[in-house]
């Protein structure tokens, strides 16, 4: 693994993505070729290891830590946010289980904001590459709980977005897919 030396001038700031996402809950993802038909309930844990296994492999590039092109997070800064977008979901996921069908509601996540925060462009490869490994872990033992019409339990995201247990899974799986996507793995 490479380590990345601490860096104390924050790079220029990625223009934030305020995409409404949700689209690819119904249709294929042109970018990364996700495709939510293809994604059961049984496969979301594996598909959160299998995704957590591939970030550790791209973080041991020699250029992990480093921007590659302006604007565009470095494979580090991608990982962190995949390690929290991990906790997120996952809690998430918790919330509607704890609701016991009656619904959840989802508080707001500033993903730009928390990356301002935490300075994802000073992490070390190797420790995210744990990160990563551990969330994944925790997220995919998670995802592996609910069992059959909890899966169409419902939960709303602060912008109204609807979801169910399911198709949250598939939207995790997406966004994991489509950063490693990002990072060329």
């Amino acid at each position: 693994m490479t380590e990345q030396t601490e860096t104390t001038t924050a790079p220029e700031p990625v223009e934030g993505d305020t995409k409404d996402w949700t689209w690819v809950l119904e249709r294929p993802c042109p970018d990364c070729g996700f495709d939510p038909s293809a994604v059961s309930v049984a496969s979301i844990p594996d598909a959160i290891t299998d995704a957590a296994r591939r970030f550790a492999l791209a973080l041991e590039a020699a250029d992990a830590g480093v921007r590659t092109e302006p604007g565009v997070w470095s494979t580090v800064e991608y990982g962190q946010h995949v390690a929290d977008v991990l906790v997120v979901m996952t809690d998430r996921l918790g919330l509607i289980l704890e609701s016991d069908g009656a619904g959840a509601s989802f508080a707001d996540w500033d993903q730009d904001a928390a990356a301002a925060e935490k300075e994802y462009w000073t992490a070390n490869t190797h420790v995210t590459a744990i990160l990563v490994k551990e969330r994944a872990a925790a997220a995919a033992s998670a995802w592996a709980e609910p069992e059959g019409g909890q899966w169409d339990w419902p939960g709303v995201r602060s912008n109204g977005a609807q979801f169910t247990a399911r198709t949250l899974g598939q939207y995790l799986v997406h966004d994991l897919t489509h950063h490693l996507h990002d990072v060329g793995a």
